[in-house]
Formats: C-alpha cells, sequence, structure tokens
C-alpha cells in the first residue's frame, strides 16, 4: 500500500491523482467500487468511488457525509485528500483523533450526484435521502468489520436512521458537519466534532 500523504489536499497533484486511479480496482475497494456504479446506473448520476487507501471492505468505522459536492469530478472520489476545505478539516480531525486510514471508509447518505451540472451544490432533499435508504443494506453487506458509524451533520444523522434498523448493535456517533462554513462559525463545533471522532475511536479500540 503507498505512504499515506502527510498532508491535506493531496490530490490536486495530477501525479498523485493518476497514482490513486491506478489503484482504483484494488481488491479490497473492487466490492465498493461495483456498488457505486450499480447506483450511478439506477439513479442516472455520478457516484464517486471510495478512496483506496482508506479501508474499503475492511473497514471498521464509516463515516457518513451528506452528498457528493460538485468538486467531486475533478477526482471521482470520496476522499478527505480532495482539494476542498471539507476533506483538509476531515483530514486533519481524523489524524488528531489518531483513527488509522485503514480503519475508514467515507461514504455519502445520499451516493449519488444531486446537483446540475455546473451548478452549486444545494442541500439533499428528504426525497432523495428517502431513494438512498435502500442502499445501505448491500453497502453494510460489504462491511463485515464495521464497529462504529460516524454520520457528519443532521441530514446524514436523519439520513443514518435505516442503518440503526438494519443494526441496532451498531454505535452511531453523530458530529458537525466538517465543511468550513461550520467549523469556522465557533469553536466549539471543532471540540464537537474531535470529540464525537474519540469517542469512535474507544468503539475501535474495544472492537475485535
Amino acid at each position: 500500500m503507498p505512504v499515506s500523504p502527510d498532508a491535506p489536499k493531496s490530490l490536486r497533484d495530477p501525479a498523485l491523482l493518476e497514482a490513486r486511479r491506478a489503484m482504483a480496482d484494488a481488491d479490497h475497494v473492487k466490492p465498493l467500487r461495483a456498488l457505486a456504479q450499480r447506483i450511478a446506473g439506477e439513479r442516472g448520476a455520478d457516484v464517486p468511488d471510495p478512496d483506496p487507501l482508506d479501508g474499503g471492505v475492511g473497514a471498521r468505522l464509516l463515516l457518513l457525509l451528506e452528498t457528493p459536492g460538485p468538486s467531486i469530478g475533478r477526482t471521482g472520489f470520496v476522499s478527505r485528500d480532495n482539494a476542498t476545505g471539507t476533506a483538509a478539516n476531515l483530514f486533519r480531525f481524523l489524524a488528531e483523533a489518531g483513527i488509522a486510514r485503514r480503519d475508514t471508509l467515507i461514504w455519502n447518505a445520499v451516493p449519488w450526484v444531486i446537483h446540475a451540472p455546473g451548478a452549486r451544490n444545494r442541500a439533499p432533499r428528504r426525497s432523495e435521502a428517502t431513494a438512498a435508504a435502500p442502499y445501505f443494506a448491500p453497502l453494510l453487506a460489504l462491511l463485515p468489520r464495521l464497529a462504529v458509524v460516524v454520520p457528519a451533520g443532521r441530514f446524514a444523522q436523519a439520513a443514518a436512521a435505516p442503518l440503526s434498523r438494519l443494526r441496532p448493535d451498531l454505535p452511531v456517533i453523530p458530529i458537525p458537519h466538517p465543511s468550513p462554513t461550520y467549523v469556522c462559525t465557533s469553536p466549539a463545533v471543532r471540540e464537537r466534532i474531535l470529540a464525537g471522532l474519540n469517542h469512535a475511536a474507544v468503539h475501535l479500540a474495544a472492537a475485535p
């Protein structure tokens, strides 16, 4: 496995992006990529791939964001290494909480792109969360080691309700969304994100 980047926004480097794309069919992410492609076909919209530097089907922590942003087309990955403020914050927060990259999978509650081509991102609708709910069962089936779910933001927390019905034993630890818009609002937002991730790290330490 290649060495993980030591700073955020590394996928803005074309050479590093090309190297990441060359790993996209690695065994540990291939089933998740197939699920993403299935969803894309059924929804008629792009679905970014999981980052092959993350844990893939071996992940023990599912970090659930809301929906892919407009910038996702630059890389095609759901990744903490994307050149956005949200991704950079995630990179730093996960590192600060001491959560190993191999333990994580970053996914979206609504996994397909919902904005029109060239348009700014918008908030996902409740109807889109309802349409996305059936995809949680096949996602969970691909994550046999999953020990904790961390939904980021109120929408992701509400959309994660089907996960609790499917796996009532699975701890769900919500955190605020790591967008700079929220993180810069108050020091308390940063503290709440880190507190949630530290709590998730405790579950990981206790899990087999």
